[in-house]
Formats: C-alpha cells, structure tokens, sequence
C-alpha cells in the first residue's frame, strides 16, 4: 500500500517510501516525520504498475492570487493525453484541451494560473500528463476548497474498462482513464478518481468534469446517471453500489459530462470542425455553449447529442475515408455512434437547473 503524507511545512502531498520515518520535501525542503503526521493511502496498484518513486509534485500548493473572493475562486486541471509515437496516437487531444482552456479563462473568467494543463507539450516534466502527475493534480485540484469554489476537470485521451470485483458496479466493469505511461504503470480507475476529487468535496464547492473518452459514461463512479432518448425525456439510474459504499460527495456538487456511454467508443475526428482533428464530445460540449444552448443541463445534453448524431463521420471524400469512418463509427456509415452522458451526485430536473461553471 503506497501511503502519502502531506509536507509538515507547505502542505505539499509527498509518497512515502517503504518503512521510512522522515520524508523531505523537494520543494521547500522541510522535513517531516511520520508519527503524527496525517497521511492518505492510495490504492494498491498491481504488479505491473509498481515503480521506482516519482519526486514530490507542485500541485500541493494552493492557486496562486489573493485570498478567495466572496464569490469563491475558480480552478481547473485540463488533461490531453495523446499518446504520441505510439500505435494508440491521437491527433485531437491537444486541441481540445487548448480549446477547453480559451473556454474557461474567456467565456468563465477561470484565472489562467489557476488551470493547470498537463498535456505532452509541456517542457515541465510535472506538468506531463503521466499517471503520477494526474494523480496529484487530481489532488491539487480539490486541496483546501470551501464553499464558492468552482472546480473542472477536462479530460481527453483514452478511456478503458477493466473487471470489477467488489460488485460495485452495474455492470461489472471499472472505467478507466489511460496515462502517458500506462501501459507500464497502469490505469486510473474510477473508484480513485471519485475518491479523489467528488467524496472531499464541502458543501457549497461545485465540481464539473468534462470526460472526452473511450467507456467514460461513469469514469467518476457518480450514484445517478441521466438516462435520456432522442426525445429529450431522462430517467435518473441508479447506480449506486449493492454493497452500499458511499460514491456521493461530503455535501457539495459533483456533475460529470462524458463522451459516451460505459459500452460506447468516442469519436477523434476531424468531421465536426471541418479543419481539425478534435475529440467529438469535447467540440460539442464547447459548440453549445458558443451558440446559446448552455441555459439548463438538459439543454446542454440534448444540444450535444443533437451535434454528433447530425454529424457526417467521415472527414470528406472517396471510398478510403468511407471506409475509415465505418470502422470509427462502429460500422455506422456516416454518423457517429456515441452519446453524451450526464451523471451526478444527486438527482434533479435538468431543465430547470441552470448550466454554470
């Protein structure tokens, strides 16, 4: 069991190694010692996923800036993972995330040194969307947030599942979020990611997760899922475990946009802008919001849905690119399959609840 303490002195979370006693921080070299000291267990990895110990991260520290407002302050951790040089290579990853982060610092007024990208660009090793570096900015993400404060996680690269065997899941499957590295230090699963970033939150904090990936319908193991027809008439599931855990938040908000259903692929295309390669999910969630549909929840969800079934899912042009797209879609000639899902922590009527982040 890997164990992490936070730094005695800046509050910087460290990982602690095997049978040590005093840890020093890489930042601001204080030391700390174990006996007293509160710590957080991550989970276990498996054996293939176990490594030498990565440095302590920056992301402990809060957002730089003047104290919160009244109006609570405004963070964000935007994540592309594109896999490049490899066989699992997407080319849309990073424009999403450059896209996400124009959304948030121009229409939602997020300062831009309270976004933190990762993505495979950054010359900051940190700042590399590796499974230790999601890790902690999952964890700095939610670090000492308090009522008023508005939280985002954007997330595109791929997405897996993996066999559940603690029965709590519907259906049988963990999903997963997939590293730079994980095909050496595995997988973030969805049982981490809702303990990490919805059961901390605080009544008052509101927490948005925009997940653009492959299986993502309930990546952040949210209790209700918004069943919804082409129609626009939504059920609420149930997806809270038999086994009675607790998937839900410490009293504050936690909703979850993502690219497709748990059993459904998401789309790396260049249909939809015409001009590049982008993630479906991530350019419809974006484009409701440039044309006015962002008033309600169920708006935002019907408007998405409405711009990738409409889509052609070919990028233009001659048998070739026929044939790209049926294996893209699944088989569907000329229409991507996905569906954007939305899952909370609590059920409400998602056209009368105003979209605000």
């Amino acid at each position: 069991m890997l164990m992490l303490v936070d730094c005695s002195n800046c509050r910087t979370p460290l990982q602690l190694p095997a049978g040590a006693q005093v840890i020093r921080c890489g930042l601001c070299n204080a030391v700390t010692r174990i006996a007293g000291t509160s710590s957080r267990s991550l989970p276990p990895q498996s054996p293939s996923s176990s490594s030498s110990h990565a440095p302590p991260s920056p992301y402990g520290h809060a957002p730089p800036g003047p104290p919160p407002s009244a109006h609570g302050r405004k963070r964000a951790v935007v994540c592309a993972v594109s896999y490049k040089g490899t066989r699992h290579e997407l080319k849309g990853c990073i424009n999403d995330a450059k896209c996400m982060k124009y959304l948030l610092f121009n229409k939602f007024k997020f300062p831009e040194s309270s976004i933190v990208m990762l993505t495979e660009e950054e010359a900051d090793p940190f700042r590399r969307p590796t499974k230790q570096n999601m890790r902690m900015a999952l964890f700095w993400l939610v670090q000492g947030c308090q009522a008023g404060d508005s939280l985002v996680f954007h997330y595109s690269g791929h997405g897996s599942q993996q066999r559940n065997y603690t029965g709590d899941e519907v259906d049988g499957y963990d999903e997963t979020l997939c590293p730079t590295d994980y095909e050496t230090q595995g997988m973030i699963v969805d049982d981490e990611i809702n303990a990490t970033i919805v059961r901390p939150l605080p009544a008052g904090v509101k927490l948005h997760a925009i997940v653009d990936a492959c299986h993502s319908g309930t990546v952040l193991d949210l209790p209700f899922l918004c069943r919804m027809d082409r129609n626009g008439r939504y059920i609420w599931e149930d997806h809270r475990p038999r086994s009675g855990v607790w998937k839900g938040t410490s009293g504050g908000e936690a909703i979850s946009f993502s690219g497709c259903d748990d059993d459904q692929t998401s789309a790396d295309t260049s249909a939809l802008s015409k001009i590049t390669s982008t993630g479906a999910m991530t350019y419809a969630f974006i484009q409701a919001i440039e044309r006015g549909h962002a008033t309600t929840y169920g708006n935002m969800l019907n408007a998405m849905r409405s711009t990738i079934r409409n889509t052609d899912g070919g990028a233009g042009g001659g048998i070739v690119t026929t044939l790209i797209s049926m294996l893209l879609t699944g088989g569907s000639l000329g229409r991507l399959r996905q569906e954007p899902q939305l899952t909370a922590n609590q059920q409400y009527d998602v056209y009368t609840k105003a979209f605000s982040l």
